[in-house]
C-alpha cells in the first residue's frame, strides 16, 4: 500500500510520521512531570500506557497522557519513585566510595554496576507493564522475570535507555524529547514478550 492511500482525508503526513509526533509530545509531557524527580516512575508508566492505548486506537496525545497521569499520581506511585531515587544515592555512593582507593574497589564497583544495571532494566520494564497502573509490587515482580525470561528484550531496554542518555548527555534539548522513543521502546519490548508468551 503507498503512503498516500494510507494517508486520511486531511492529513499531510502519514500514519507513521502522525505517530511519531505523538510520541515526541509524549515525551516532553512525560520530561516535564518527571522534573520533580519522584514522579519519575508514574510518568514514564504513563507514557507507556498512552503508547499502548494506540493499539486500541487511542490517541497519544498530551491530552490523553493527563487524563491518564491523574490516576496514578497515588502514594504508591510516589513511594515507587522515593524508592528508586534511593536506590539511585545508593548506587551512587557506593561507586563514589569504591572510587575512594578502598581494597577491592574494583571488583566491587564492577559488581555495584551489574547489579545497579540489572535493577534499573527492571525498573523500567515495570514502569511498561499494565500492572504498574495499579500494583507496583507486582509489576516489579513481573518484570524481573520478564528481564530473566527475556534476556533480548533485556538488551533491546539497556540499549533504548543508553541512547535516551546519551541523546540527552550530548544536547540537553534532547532530554526532553527522548521519554516518548524511550516509552515506545519499553512498551513495544512489552508487547512483544507478551505475544512470545502466548
Amino acid at each position: 500500500m503507498s503512503a498516500a492511500r494510507a494517508r486520511e482525508p486531511g492529513e499531510i503526513f502519514g500514519p507513521r510520521t502522525t505517530l511519531f509526533a505523538d510520541v515526541l509530545s509524549v515525551g516532553v509531557m512525560t520530561a516535564v512531570v518527571s522534573l520533580p524527580l519522584v514522579t519519575v516512575p508514574a510518568a514514564l508508566s504513563t507514557a507507556c500506557e498512552v503508547v499502548r492505548g494506540t493499539q486500541r486506537d487511542q490517541p497519544a496525545t498530551a491530552r490523553r497522557y493527563l487524563t491518564v497521569l491523574r490516576g496514578r499520581l497515588r502514594p504508591g506511585d510516589l513511594g515507587a519513585g522515593a524508592l528508586a531515587l534511593a536506590g539511585a544515592a545508593l548506587l551512587i555512593a557506593d561507586l563514589a566510595l569504591a572510587g575512594a582507593g578502598l581494597p577491592g574497589a574494583r571488583w566491587f564497583a564492577v559488581a555495584a554496576g551489574v547489579i545497579g544495571g540489572c535493577a534499573v532494566v527492571t525498573g523500567v520494564r515495570a514502569c511498561a507493564r499494565p500492572e504498574s497502573g495499579t500494583d507496583w509490587r507486582g509489576a516489579v515482580a513481573l518484570a524481573a522475570r520478564d528481564a530473566v525470561a527475556d534476556p533480548g528484550g533485556s538488551a533491546l531496554v539497556a540499549l533504548a535507555l543508553a541512547a535516551a542518555v546519551l541523546c540527552g548527555y550530548m544536547m540537553l534539548p534532547l532530554a526532553f524529547l527522548a521519554p516518548g522513543p524511550l516509552a515506545l521502546a519499553l512498551t513495544a519490548v512489552d508487547v512483544r514478550h507478551r505475544g512470545a508468551a502466548r
